[in-house]
């Protein structure tokens, strides 16, 4: 018999309903601070972001879980008591202690066993890895992998001067999200041509310092220490990445493949030049990429099943097409997931 491979069965994304466009970022950071005022148009000018999503203050990351979920589960017409595990994969947080995956699972009215999984941006993609290596050994038959990003807690608005704004650019393209996506072991006919084909990571964690939130939960926002909000070294981050070139895409000659055999391919966005140059860097070709950055903002672990699901939506990728995953995220690491569907 062969080995089970997970399917992808479902994929659904929640966005939240309020919409704010990068002038008015840029409005309350100039409003917050005492004596700083950003470059009117630098944000969009920079990343390419027009906007971003930003929850209710009511709300958690587990909310934003929960509500892709349940989508999920009623586009599949899967039960809650047919799932047997559920991934909470993300680099949001409620709180510390529990798990985010039991308070998910509660409002979801689950009963299976949960974990959280984190790896910053590539949370999700590294439960994929996880959900594959559990189908194929037999221990669970349908997965539930989500993820709930709220990032825009942790944007530092009061900015004292072009140094601290340096630091916290990034953060100005956070937007939030919540993301799922469903699997099911199989191993019949289509097992042999369907599902994860494989994934490959790689790290290089010597610059963990680059890219840091220090503190928190979505539940009890942090206060105003310099913990308390998102930092990072930009150049120091691309060069890792650069570093990184050539170790997770080995994978593609161990199956047989090139670039040019994908139908769609996925890549962690957080501004649209980076995504051309990474296209442009690995040989992509760009009608291959959806642009999710400018109208969605920087959806952290959210980012892939977000372009994933718009894809499959418009009709631009279809059952059988092949797509691959790509990865990139503060650690620093890379990975790439390569998908039948």
């Amino acid at each position: 018999m062969p080995e089970p491979r997970a399917l992808l069965e479902g994929i659904a994304v929640h966005l939240p309903d309020r919409y704010v466009s990068a002038m008015e970022i840029e409005c309350a950071i100039g409003n917050s601070s005492a004596d700083f005022r950003p470059p009117r148009g630098l944000i969009s000018q920079l990343t390419g972001v027009k906007g971003v999503y930003v929850l209710p203050d009511d709300q958690q990351a587990s909310d934003l879980a929960a509500a892709a979920a349940t989508q999920v589960l009623a586009d599949s017409g899967v039960q809650p008591d047919e799932i047997d595990l559920l991934i909470f994969a993300s680099s949001s947080q409620d709180m510390v202690e529990p798990a985010t995956g039991h308070i998910v699972s509660a409002k979801l009215g689950l009963g299976c066993p949960v974990f959280d999984l984190k790896n910053a941006c590539n949370s999700v993609l590294n439960a994929i890895e996880v959900t594959q290596a559990l189908i194929a050994s037999g221990q669970y038959e349908r997965v539930l992998v989500v993820t709930g990003e709220a990032p825009s807690r942790c944007v530092r608005w009061s900015v004292p001067d072009a140094a601290a704004f340096a630091r916290s650019f990034a953060s100005y393209g956070f937007s939030d999200a919540g993301a799922a996506t469903l699997w099911v072991g199989d191993t019949g006919g289509s097992a042999g041509r369907r599902g994860v084909l494989g994934t490959e990571f790689a790290a290089r964690s010597a610059v963990w310092e680059c890219a840091t939130i220090a503190s928190g939960g979505t539940v009890h926002p942090r206060g105003a220490d310099e913990h308390s909000f998102f930092a990072m070294n930009g150049t120091t981050m691309r060069q890792a990445f650069r570093s990184l070139d050539g170790h997770p895409w080995k994978i593609l000659d161990g199956l047989g493949l090139t670039w040019e055999d994908f139908d769609f391919v996925a890549m962690h966005q957080v501004a649209v030049a980076e995504v051309e140059e990474v296209c442009k860097r690995l040989g992509v070709a760009p009608e291959r990429v959806l642009i999710t950055v400018s109208d969605h903002g920087n959806v952290a672990s959210a980012s892939l099943p977000l372009q994933l699901a718009q894809a499959m939506k418009s009709g631009q990728v279809k059952t059988g097409d092949l797509v691959a995953l790509i990865g990139l995220a503060a650690g620093a690491s890379a990975g790439i997931g390569v998908i039948r569907l």
